[in-house]
């Protein structure tokens, strides 16, 4: 079987599609070293550079998504569905895989589609709380469909469902630095309350402006606070904290390379709630904030949040309100230990382990029927 397993992992867009599509291949390799592993993403996405970076090879299909406010060129967009379905069914001729993987994006609606008119076996992982409207069309379509929430027979066949969690980067869960040495390595001193902002690799606006406007309420406070601003709005906001003493319980980066590190430092994190942020945080059971982008597809990340919070798993601050009362909140429910507590524990009872090998074998045992 090792020889001759041939499987088409197709999706992307975002990080939080490439993580789990990359962890699930890992994952396939490590009990199939000899396995023959495909990606299909979408031009110009983040996908083409990401999987060749992970070890993988990848064909990019022309396809895009609908634009809802100039609808006359969407006749463009309709060619380059076609487009993208005739080079997808070349490819699966081409490579004859035993099983397809879709993580949800552009490029697993055509690939998937084509994969099912031929007979091959199809699985489909959702990882968000409100299903995308890829994996929603594919539903009918799949054999097996992987989920990260409760809840999912809204969407979904109940009969096909398995809750399996949300693969995470392996890196994090295998730091073994301690709370201390992670702070150090950040420069901070080892033994203060440490809060975590994060806004993703490009940064949040929302989540940005929340820290400016708050400058003194850090300085004159007794923790200490680790803020990845993103690559996009780093040079700004240098800009604009020259005009600001020094702050030295403050420490700013544009990116965070070891974010296993940054999680062991922080007692708290304050983030946007995607679905692999969130598994992370569940897996390690950190403490946190929410303040899910309003800028994203049928608003999933409140309801990703909200799946947490309901169980007193954590906390949330809507993006309106985020400038007024986050930092506030952060500093102090990190220097209340009982909550601190109480939200760990409740959101690493969330916690799925092992994603990625569960959702391996089920790739497998449908490859093995095929």
């Amino acid at each position: 079987m090792d020889k001759n397993l041939r499987i088409i992992i197709s999706g992307g867009g975002t990080g939080g599609h490439i993580f789990p599509a990359v962890s699930i291949a890992n994952a396939i390799k490590a009990k199939y070293p000899n396995a023959e592993i495909l990606f299909v993403g979408a031009l110009g996405r983040m996908e083409m550079q990401r999987v060749p970076a992970a070890g993988y090879k990848i064909i990019g299909l022309p396809i895009c998504g609908f634009d809802r406010k100039h609808l006359l060129k969407n006749i463009a967009v309709l060619f380059k569905i076609w487009k993208s379905q005739r080079m997808a069914a070349k490819v699966i001729r081409q490579f004859k895989p035993m099983a397809a993987v879709g993580v949800g994006g552009y490029a697993s609606g055509p690939t998937l589609n084509e994969c099912a008119k031929m007979g091959i076996p199809c699985l489909i992982q959702e990882q968000n709380s409100y299903a995308g409207v890829t994996n929603k069309l594919l539903a009918k379509k799949a054999d097996k469909i992987c989920v990260a929430y409760d809840g999912m027979e809204r969407f979904f066949p109940a009969d096909k469902i398995i809750k399996t969690g949300n693969p995470v980067r392996q890196a994090l869960l295998e730091t073994k630095m301690s709370r201390e040495e992670a702070r150090k390595a950040f420069g901070l001193e080892p033994d203060k309350k440490t809060i975590l902002i994060v806004g993703g690799s490009l940064g949040a606006r929302t989540v940005n402006e929340s820290v400016l406007q708050h400058l003194y309420l850090i300085a004159k406070s007794d923790v200490q606070v680790i803020w990845q601003t993103g690559k996009y709005y780093n040079a700004s906001i240098m800009e604009q904290l020259k005009a600001h003493q020094p702050i030295a319980n403050l420490k700013v980066m544009d990116f965070i390379s070891d974010m296993g590190a940054a999680y062991k430092a922080a007692d708290l994190v304050i983030s946007r709630a995607g679905a692999s942020s969130i598994s992370e945080f569940c897996l390690i059971g950190k403490p946190v904030i929410l303040v899910p982008s309003p800028n994203v597809a049928e608003d999933h990340q409140t309801k990703n949040a909200m799946a947490l919070v309901n169980k007193d798993a954590a906390l949330f601050v809507a993006d309106a309100e985020a400038p007024a009362k986050v930092m506030s909140l952060a500093i102090e429910t990190v220097q209340d230990n009982d909550r601190l507590d109480m939200l760990s524990q409740n959101i690493k009872k969330l916690g799925l382990p092992n994603s990625a090998d569960v959702i391996a074998d089920e790739v497998v045992k449908l490859a093995q029927g095929k």
